[in-house]
């Protein structure tokens, strides 16, 4: 019964650590506003640009650059708050292909036009 223990304790605590949210903001500026918004969660009233993605790398690289498209949800080009946001089904997808393939979930928000 000891064995079943300490095993379903370590899983726990992969699953737990390994789901996290890191948030950067920046200090210089206004997010852009959306009205229109009905979220009750940290991005209230703000345009919220999200996406899921599944990058692949290859095993010799150290990085990887996404490139974030303009669109008309973002006019002014420029960044006010980047999300990323880890999970355990991420994990195991880089695990599993030997860090080949990363599973991204990325939340932004751009900064307000300024005149």
């Amino acid at each position: 019964m000891k064995p079943f223990k300490y095993v379903s304790i370590a899983i726990c605590c992969c699953v737990l650590t390994s789901c996290y949210s890191v948030r950067f903001r920046n200090v210089n500026g206004a997010p852009q506003p959306d009205p229109f918004s009905d979220r009750d969660d940290y991005y209230r009233g703000m345009a919220v640009v999200e996406f899921d993605t599944v990058i692949g790398i290859s095993a010799t690289s150290k990085d990887f650059t996404y490139l974030i498209k303009e669109k008309e949800a973002c006019e002014s080009g420029k960044l006010n708050i980047i999300e990323y946001r880890n999970t355990f089904g991420g994990v195991l997808l880089s695990a599993i292909t030997f860090g080949r393939k990363r599973k991204v979930k990325v939340k932004y928000v751009c900064e307000k036009l300024t005149n």
